[in-house]
C-alpha cells in the first residue's frame, strides 16, 4: 500500500543522497540522523539544489499551516466515508491497475536511514547462529518449512515488508543484502499489486515469499510464526488505515517480532504539503483524509507514532521528524515535506517480565 499521489504532487520521498555505506559510517555518523547532508545556511542559495535537510519552521510558518489545516477540516458525511472504508481495496487496486510498476522508483535510501536492512547489519544476535524460531529447543528440527506451512522459516534473518506495493523496498533489498540466511516476506492490501511483484524478473521465491494481507483485519492471520521475525518494515503505509484501527495493527505485528526485533516506520508527519494541499470536502476525520482516486491518509505526529508503538509493548530507538524543503529550480518554487522517522525494538525476553505493563499493552494480548 505504497503511498500515491496526493493532488497532482508525489508524496514519496526519493531524493536522499548515500553519500556513505553503512560499513563505512562511524560511530558518530550512526549516532545522528541520517536525512542527508545539505544543509540551507544562506537563504539565497535556496534554489542551486533540489532538496534540503531538516529545515526549521518559523512559529509563523507553523501557524500558518495550522490555520490552513482547520479551513479543510470539516468531515464528509458518514456514509461516504462508510463507502471509502468498506471499497479500500478496490481504490488500490484500480491504482495499481492504472499505475503498475512505473510510478515509484527503488527507494536506495534505505541504507542510509535503515541500516539494519543492509547486509551482515543485524539489530540483534537471533537466538544462536544456527537460528530456531525462539520457542524452538535446541536439536528440534524446524517442521513449518519441511511441512510447507510457511517458506523461508529455515532463513536464519527474515525481514518482513508490509504494504510492499509493486516491491521498491523488497527488490533493493534482494539485490543489496548478499546475507545467505536473508528471507523478505513482504504482503501488500492490494492483490493487483503483489501479483506485479511476483511478475518482476527479480523475485526469486526461494528468498522472498509475497501474499496479500490486509493489517487493518484483526482476524487476518499472516504465514508466519509469531516471535520469528528480525525486522518489520511500514514504509508510507501505516498512514493508510483507518485511525481506529492503528493500535490493534501494530500490536499484532509487534507479536512477530523475536525479542530484540526492529519495526522500522518512516510516514507522512503533521502539516506535510500533501495535507496543506487538501481541498474541501476531502477530509474524513481530524488529519485523516481521502484523495481524488478514492485513497486514504492520514498526517501523523511523534507523539501519536510514540504511543502506538508503546501500547504494543516496543521502545523507541528512533523518533526523528525530517523537515524537508524541495525545490522546482525551473518554476522557483519551495515545497516544504515533512515526514516522520521511527524505530522501535522488542524488548529481550528476559527484561519483559520485569518491565511494568501499561493498559493498551494487556489490550494487545485480547
Amino acid at each position: 500500500m505504497a503511498a500515491p499521489v496526493a493532488n497532482g504532487v508525489s508524496v514519496e520521498e526519493n531524493v536522499i543522497e548515500i553519500h556513505q555505506t553503512p560499513a563505512e559510517q562511524t560511530d558518530e555518523d550512526q549516532k545522528r540522523p541520517q536525512f542527508g547532508t545539505r544543509f540551507l545556511t544562506d537563504p539565497r542559495q535556496v534554489f542551486q539544489h533540489n532538496a534540503w535537510d531538516n529545515v526549521e519552521w518559523s512559529d509563523e510558518q507553523e501557524a500558518a499551516a495550522r490555520r490552513k489545516v482547520q479551513e479543510n477540516s470539516q468531515p464528509i458525511p458518514a456514509e461516504k466515508q462508510e463507502e471509502y472504508d468498506n471499497h479500500a481495496d478496490k481504490y488500490w487496486n484500480e491504482f495499481y491497475t492504472i499505475h503498475e510498476n512505473r510510478f515509484f522508483k527503488d527507494r536506495h535510501w534505505l541504507f542510509t536511514e535503515f541500516p539494519e536492512l543492509a547486509p551482515k547489519c543485524r539489530s540483534h544476535q537471533s537466538i544462536q547462529e544456527g537460528d530456531g524460531h525462539p520457542d524452538q529447543e535446541e536439536g528440534e528440527e524446524d517442521v513449518s518449512h519441511q511441512n510447507g506451512d510457511c517458506p523461508g522459516t529455515s532463513g536464519t534473518y527474515r525481514i518482513l515488508e508490509v504494504g510492499c506495493g509493486v516491491g521498491n523496498t523488497v527488490f533493493p533489498i534482494l539485490k543489496t543484502n548478499n546475507d545467505p540466511g536473508l528471507f523478505v516476506y513482504c504482503c501488500d492490501f492490494s492483490s493487483t499489486a503483489v501479483e506485479l511483484v511476483k511478475s518482476n524478473p527479480e523475485y526469486d521465491s526461494a528468498r522472498c515469499h509475497a501474499f496479500v494481507h490486509d493489517l487493518s483485519d484483526e482476524s487476518a492471520q499472516f504465514p508466519m510464526q509469531e516471535g520469528s521475525l528480525d525486522v518489520i518494515i511500514l514504509i508510507f503505509v501505516l498512514s493508510a488505515l483507518h485511525p481506529d484501527k492503528m493500535q490493534a495493527s501494530i500490536c499484532g505485528l509487534a507479536r512477530l517480532l523475536k525479542p530484540g526485533g526492529m519495526l522500522l516506520l518512516r510516514d507522512y508527519g503533521r502539516y506535510d504539503l500533501a495535507q496543506l494541499r487538501f481541498k474541501k470536502g476531502r477530509c474524513l476525520s481530524e488529519n485523516f483524509y481521502v484523495r481524488g482516486d478514492g485513497t486514504r491518509v492520514y498526517f501523523f505526529t511523534q507523539d501519536e507514532l510514540h504511543n502506538l508503538f508503546c501500547g504494543a509493548g516496543l521502545q523507541k530507538v528512533q523518533n526523528l521528524v525530517d523537515r524537508r524543503l524541495q525545490v522546482n529550480r525551473g518554476k522557483q518554487l519551495t515545497m516544504y515535506r515533512v515526514w516522520v522517522q521511527c524505530k522501535y525494538q522488542k524488548p529481550q525476553s528476559d527484561h519483559e517480565d520485569s518491565k511494568p505493563r501499561t493498559f493498551q499493552e494487556y489490550q494487545c494480548e485480547s
